[in-house]
């Protein structure tokens, strides 16, 4: 176990660690222990009942949240033509329509959030992919990032506003991002709500048994508060 600093160790203690807690409660510990210096992002973590190396066992997804992320998301867009003109009248924040960015980017430039692109420059992109693709920013069919030309709008306004992709990872979790400590309980619920109905509606015919085993919330830093999987489930996302 890695040795925990006095504010860690005051801020555990005013969590239960066998208790489970519903998710109201939990969001209120959340915020309630959070003590870093800076606004810390509270994530959600689950435990799924899937075996990540089969195929058909995979859990993978994109979901808006309704109140975003507190934080301005940097958006690339690979298009040329009308869809470089999109992406720029949809506020991109960088667009790669020569090879002068894709250039960049493969000398290690990575100073965005989110790349977007067209099929059409996936020729382009593909010899990017030691680069991107451990950071996860290459656009992909099912993270929503490789659309058509005419979904450019839709998908820079979606990723501006705190659209987050999830993905199952070696060990079955789960980690999302849900917003900030400075967000209202309402808005963390909200998103939470979001999220776990978008994890519920991705379960792969193969799980078996009860999909979703373990759910906790963190704060960057700070100590884990276990959420009741089965209220976490019955979650109402607002409308």
């Amino acid at each position: 176990m890695p040795k925990r600093g006095k504010k860690y160790l005051e801020a555990a203690k005013k969590i239960d660690r066998k208790r489970l807690y519903s998710p109201e409660e939990a969001i209120k510990l959340v915020k309630e222990t959070a003590y870093t210096n800076f606004d810390a992002t509270v994530e959600l973590h689950m435990r799924l009942s899937v075996d990540p190396r089969h195929a058909d066992q995979q859990v993978r997804g994109t979901v808006v949240l309704p109140h975003g992320l507190g934080k301005t998301v940097r958006v690339l867009v690979f298009a040329q033509g009308d869809g470089a003109r999109l992406a720029r009248e949809a506020g991109a924040d960088y667009v790669a329509e020569d090879d002068e960015l894709v250039k960049k980017i493969q000398q290690g430039w990575t100073d965005f959030d989110v790349a977007i692109a067209t099929p059409d420059m996936m020729g382009k992109i593909g010899r990017l992919g030691r680069v991107l693709g451990p950071r996860g920013l290459m656009p992909s069919p099912k993270a929503g990032t490789l659309v058509q030309v005419e979904d450019i709008p839709r998908a820079v306004k979606e990723a501006k506003a705190g659209r987050v992709e999830f993905r199952v990872d070696k060990g079955a979790n789960l980690h999302v991002p849900l917003g900030k400590v400075s967000f209202t309980e309402k808005q963390l619920y909200d998103n939470m709500a979001v999220v776990m109905e978008a994890v519920k509606k991705a379960r792969p015919a193969a799980a078996k048994g009860a999909y979703i085993r373990r759910v906790a919330l963190a704060p960057t830093m700070g100590p884990g508060v276990r959420v009741d999987p089965n209220q976490a489930q019955a979650m109402e996302p607002v409308e």
